[in-house]
């Protein structure tokens, strides 16, 4: 807790809330009747109500009977496959891919992949996302509407090797040109698909450039354990050890589901320079019947995992709540251990280790002074959460994303009480609606790729 500041009138003062706080050590912790003082997009003071009653304010939130969180960050997503919501369902990977998706991405529009974006970014804000990392096409259209909503996101541009140089050319030309914008809430990834769609020697350049640029590089690996043993017969290495081959491992990289990786694989990831971290969506593995990410594996060797949904053609929401309770609940049945993992330990994967893993870990995924203001407020009167013996249970176990009533981010409310501010669904879903007849032809044969994993 700090004192509350003796400086001025602030932008925003939220009183009467039950704050989700962590200690030097990261350890989770809750402070009653808690106040949050933001000033110039930042919080200013963590303190107690009554510190804070003759404090000036242009907006003030009474939180009475409410949590609150660091904003939920989706570490892995693609906003525009909404779009694409429920279309391929009860399929194994390979179908799903080539018979499906990868055809119907061939008929994608930047005016599509704006109304996904505008439809995916209205979900995440109604469950409490302030924060995501998008991985697709067309992401000059994805950043707009990042600016529009009022969201903070880190945005890749995809490429395959089968584009030639020009599309690693244009993954490096959006990431230089757009990151900073939003007035600084867009961060920026190269994204190269992954080791089965790009070569060992585009992989390699993309570490150069990476480490020349200062960039982020954002990739699917090892994302289950076909793609393992295949990679293994073909190159006799598996995923992990061609990102260590290529020198991604050696600059900053977010490796999205890791569910391949293998025990061998562990060393080779402590050996990596860079900063490396997982992002992990656990829907849509039980639904592929794959594995699940080696969450405590990782953890033991310090790699952040940081929580995801991945697209929604896949995992069907960008509900971060609900990645966050099948976390703990996945990884307690595949270790066969219920005290692993907690609900605090599952809290922090959704906080810190989630900020951490998207590059942001000194800016968002606590509520402590100097940290950007993304904030959600949870409700905790519903007959479901109540009563309340231990909190954190509540929140990952109880809580829905459907009780998150207010999402702030860099001070500015972009939903109040349930209503969003910066997006108008109805006319989001009618546009979308008048171009899914021509998005979703399969008739023309072709697809952006071929999935061999």
């Amino acid at each position: 807790m700090t004192p509350p500041p003796a400086h001025g009138p602030a932008d925003l003062v939220i009183t009467g809330c039950t704050a989700l706080v962590h200690d030097e050590g990261g350890r989770i912790g809750f402070l009653d009747d808690a106040a949050l003082v933001v000033r110039d997009g930042r919080i200013d003071a963590v303190t107690t109500t009554p510190a804070v009653a003759g404090l000036r304010a242009a907006e003030r939130i009474d939180a009475r009977g409410q949590a609150a969180l660091p904003g939920l960050i989706n570490c892995h997503t693609h906003t525009p496959m909404v779009a694409l919501r429920g279309l391929a369902e009860d399929l194994p990977a390979h179908e799903w891919f080539n018979d499906w998706i990868w055809p119907i991405e061939s008929n994608l529009t930047e005016r599509v992949v704006g109304l996904g974006a505008r439809l995916a970014c209205a979900e995440m804000i109604r469950g409490g996302v302030t924060t995501f990392a998008d991985h697709y096409f067309a992401m000059d259209t994805v950043a707009d509407v990042v600016e529009e909503s009022g969201l903070r996101a880190n945005l890749g541009a995809a490429f395959f090797s089968s584009q030639g140089p020009e599309g690693r050319a244009a993954s490096l030309e959006f990431a230089l040109r757009r990151r900073g914008a939003a007035e600084g809430r867009i961060t920026t990834s190269l994204a190269p698909h992954a080791p089965y769609t790009v070569d060992d020697a585009d992989l390699a350049a993309t570490a150069e450039l990476a480490r020349e640029h200062g960039l982020m590089v954002h990739l699917h690996a090892s994302e289950n354990r076909a793609q393992t043993d295949n990679s293994l017969e073909r190159h006799g290495r598996t995923p992990i050890e061609v990102l260590h081959r290529t020198g991604l491992l050696d600059v900053d990289v977010l490796i999205a589901h890791g569910t391949g990786i293998l025990d061998r694989d562990l060393p080779v990831l402590q050996q990596g320079t860079g900063r490396i971290a997982v992002a992990s969506a656990p829907r849509g593995y039980l639904k592929f019947g794959w594995d699940t990410t080696p969450v405590r594996a990782l953890r033991g060797i310090g790699i952040p995992v940081g929580l995801a949904t991945d697209g929604a053609a896949s995992n069907n929401t960008l509900d971060v709540w609900e990645s966050m309770a099948l976390t703990a609940l996945v990884q307690k049945s595949t270790q066969r251990d219920p005290a692993w993992l907690t609900a605090r330990q599952a809290l922090d994967h959704a906080t810190l280790q989630s900020a951490r893993a998207v590059g942001l870990g000194e800016q968002i995924g606590s509520l402590a002074p100097g940290r950007r203001a993304d904030i959600v407020l949870v409700d905790l009167d519903g007959p479901h959460t109540q009563p309340v013996h231990d909190l954190a249970a509540t929140l990952v176990h109880s809580a829905r994303s459907a009780d998150v009533t207010t999402t702030i981010v860099d001070g500015r409310i972009l939903m109040r009480d349930r209503r969003l501010l910066t997006l108008d669904v109805p006319r989001i879903v009618a546009e979308l609606g008048a171009e899914l007849p021509a998005l979703i032809d399969r008739g023309h044969g072709k697809r952006i790729q071929n999935y061999e994993g």
